[in-house]
């Protein structure tokens, strides 16, 4: 612990003195309730007693310990950590929607339904797909839907034979766990030399036991697989359907629609590719888009429009034979308000750049980077690309040991091992809302650290050096970690 750290802490505690008053609590207007038993209650509850400035300089100072969108670059990939517009916070803060209730009946909440309404006619269309549900609360559990979905409509066919699920090496590591707890047995595709699923390897498993492909497009090598439309006419040949992993539909936002691709069912994280940056653990939102061969199987509830020429009406329906309910209510409705503002501000063309500029800037990187650092495949990426620190390795520089430097340099660390089939991996996603002068600094950083590779190692086995809280060791924090205060002594 850090000696400003070790402030913070006595701030509250120690600086506690009996009877002073943080907040003064207004007269109950409900009558009081009885206390649980004596033997469920606390004797002694040692709260802290400080005036209200020293909790909020306490909570203050916290929050400035932290990176953060607002302050950092943060070149994280998976969870595309980019900027947020505001005013996708503001309309989800309107009292219309932010003050209403899941179970209130559907002629009080017209216009959040309506708000509904149209992100589903509006994922539809970006995806080329038929229908969608919004009742995923995440993108796993969308991917769940979209297995359970194809599990179903299998079993209907009089086809529950069919349990084999394959998944590319280079997918989403939810991809295979979601097929396992759907109860199908995983089978992974190598990746061919140019990073795409190798296809003779495909055709091998192409056997009459097939429920489906589930796959990560473009992948997590920050690829497009350039044989994708081959790869969906093998499975749909053998009886089964194809899954799309949309967690990174950023990339691919009007360029090209999935549907069209020959895929049958797709999910896309709300909370990455529109807006609402998940990092942290959420919220999130995972949406499912569907063929017609899969639109009755669609999680409850949906939204349907009803009447026209101004006198629609909004209701939330089941679907004929859904797979049932995934949540309590009807999503995370907070993130559907931030994609609706955010699709309704950039429109068509702007829904394309944000596509363009994501793949700019991660060319851009890879292309500043060549010489110093070593890439798996030698050819252009699509909104990530990763890189390997195999030659700082040999120097005695480990891909950890890059990614805790470039917190010294004021960057956060990227992805680091993963994707699992490359060494030394670091997985860096500039999203599309960095700009060029932040990039140039990054690389400088980056070009910086491999030069202390030569030269000075032992910067970077160190790092990082000027965070609040030092390099941890890694497998006690996981095992024994330090959740609470206590006093000295105690």
């Amino acid at each position: 612990m850090t000696a400003r750290q070790e402030d913070f802490r006595r701030l509250l505690m120690e600086r506690s003195v009996p009877g002073r008053v943080g907040a003064i609590l207004p007269t109950p207007d409900v009558p009081l309730q009885k206390l649980p038993d004596e033997s469920l209650l606390r004797k002694d509850l040692d709260m802290p007693e400080v005036p209200e400035p020293e909790v909020v300089r306490y909570f203050t100072n916290l929050s400035q310990l932290n990176f953060s969108i607002d302050t950092h670059f943060y070149p994280l990939g998976s969870c595309t950590m980019k900027y947020n517009p505001k005013v996708n916070d503001e309309v989800a803060f309107l009292p219309g929607f932010a003050g209403i209730h899941p179970l209130q009946p559907d002629y009080q909440v017209q216009g959040a339904l309506k708000l509904m309404s149209l992100v589903q006619d509006y994922l539809v269309e970006i995806t080329g797909m038929a229908a969608s549900s919004l009742a995923p609360l995440a993108g796993a559990q969308g991917e769940l839907c979209g297995i359970l979905m194809i599990q179903k409509r299998h079993q209907e066919r009089g086809e529950g034979h069919r349990l084999k699920m394959l998944v590319p090496d280079s997918a989403h590591g939810t991809n295979p766990a979601s097929a396992a707890m759907a109860g199908f047995r995983v089978v992974s595709i190598p990746t061919d030399g140019r990073g795409n699923c190798d296809l003779e390897a495909l055709k091998k498993e192409a056997t009459p036991d097939l429920a489906g492909m589930m796959i990560t497009l473009p992948s997590t090598l920050g690829l497009f697989d350039q044989g994708i439309v081959e790869v969906c006419r093998v499975i749909h040949e053998a009886g089964g359907l194809v899954y799309a992993d949309g967690a990174n539909m950023n990339a691919l936002l009007g360029q090209v629609k999935m549907g069209d691709l020959g895929f049958d069912v797709m999910h896309l994280n709300l909370h990455k590719t529109f807006s609402t940056p998940h990092g942290g653990g959420g919220p999130g939102a995972g949406p499912v888009c569907v063929q017609p061969v899969l639109q009755p199987y669609l999680p409850a509830p949906v939204v349907e429009r009803r009447g026209a020429d101004g006198r629609e009406t909004y209701t939330l329906v089941t679907p004929e034979k859904t797979i049932g309910k995934v949540a309590a209510s009807h999503g995370n409705f907070g993130v559907l308000a931030r994609a609706y503002t955010y699709i309704r501000t950039l429109g068509d063309a702007g829904l394309r750049q944000v596509s363009e500029n994501a793949v700019l800037n991660a060319n851009y990187l890879l292309e500043r980077l060549r010489k110093r650092y070593h890439f798996p495949f030698d050819r252009r990426c699509m909104h990530e690309v990763v890189l390997s620190a195999d030659w700082q390795k040999e120097k005695g520089v480990r891909g950890l040991d890059a990614a805790k430097r470039l917190l010294d340099y004021g960057f956060h660390a990227p992805t680091m091992y993963f994707p699992l089939t490359v060494a030394e991996a670091l997985l860096i996603e500039p999203t599309e809302t960095e700009s060029k002068e932040t990039l140039d600094l990054f690389v400088e950083a980056m070009n910086a650290i491999d030069r202390e590779a030569g030269e000075a190692p032992e910067l970077a086995q160190g790092a990082p050096h000027t965070t609040p809280v030092r390099r941890l060791d890694e497998a006690r924090a996981a095992r024994r970690p330090d959740l609470r205060w206590q006093r000295d002594g105690g």
